[in-house]
């Protein structure tokens, strides 16, 4: 595991996703970065707002507007926007924020 590397490793630099600082932060030190507006280091809110660049990015699905006319498409696209915070908690990434997700819906028709 790429955190038991850099944890015994002086110096040690490793990137990886957010979940697995927060499951080893006792052993393990953020590093902001600087896209040349400030030092910001991640967390829940950089990251969701995009604040933490370049190192986060979002995560999209694009159903064409022809498959979004299947019902089922339709229906796991509802789902998960539903879901987001579940979905996002189970599969250990930052989920949407709540403007997202109503940005998401809307852009469904809900």
């Amino acid at each position: 595991m790429l955190v038991q590397g850099v944890e015994g490793e002086a110096g040690g630099l490793g990137y990886f996703g957010f979940s697995y600082y927060e499951q080893n932060q006792d052993k393990l030190n953020l590093v902001g970065v600087d896209d040349g507006s400030g030092c910001v280091k991640p967390a829940a809110k950089p990251i969701q707002s995009g604040e933490y660049k370049p190192l986060s990015r979002p995560l999209f699905m694009y159903p064409s507007e022809k498959a979004l006319k299947q019902p089922e498409v339709k229906a796991f696209m509802d789902y998960v926007v539903e879901n987001y915070q579940p979905i996002a908690e189970a599969s250990q990434i930052v989920p949407m924020n709540q403007s997202q997700a109503d940005e998401a819906k809307t852009a469904l028709g809900g």
